[in-house]
């Protein structure tokens, strides 16, 4: 899984909209200026967003974008499978299935891939939008709902 400058620029900008949930819909300008992102390539990524269902569009003199659901409700793993593609380091977790199951040569370096796969995707599908915002925000806040919560959930303590 390699994720990309688009890819990042759209977590930061979820994490911008994250941090201004409650305040309705954000200009772009403002998302670009808080998030210190290219203005022109937000447009096209939060067009992706909206297209996909993770932010809406409000026209008007008071329009913007804002997250269409709560920020505890979107997985990182959405934004970047939309953004970046399948999160195996090849492929999709099917093609490596595939591999595994056809390859008797290869199948312990496909089984890693695998396992890198599953292990980035357990990750990424139990951190939300929510999580690295509390993460980002104090570190105290961070053990009971950052990045390091959801490690510690995962690892079963």
């Amino acid at each position: 899984m390699k994720i990309s400058q688009k890819g990042l620029y759209a977590l930061q900008a979820m994490m911008t909209l994250a941090r201004r949930h409650d305040q309705g819909a954000i200009k772009i300008r403002e998302i670009a200026a808080e998030s210190d992102l290219p203005e022109k390539f937000l447009e096209l990524i939060l067009l992706e967003l909206k297209n996909a269902r993770i932010v809406d569009s409000v026209r008007g003199a008071r329009g913007g974008y804002q997250l269409r659901r709560d920020p505890a409700d979107i997985p990182l793993s959405d934004i970047i499978r939309l953004v970046d593609g399948p999160l195996a380091p090849m492929g999709d977790a099917e093609q490596l299935r595939g591999l595994i199951a056809k390859d008797a040569d290869h199948r312990a370096l496909y089984e890693v891939f695998l396992a890198v796969r599953d292990a980035a995707a357990k990750i990424l599908e139990h951190t939300t939008v929510a999580d690295i915002v509390a993460g980002g925000k104090n570190k105290r806040g961070a053990a009971k709902s950052g990045p390091s919560a959801v490690k510690k959930r995962l690892d079963g303590g």
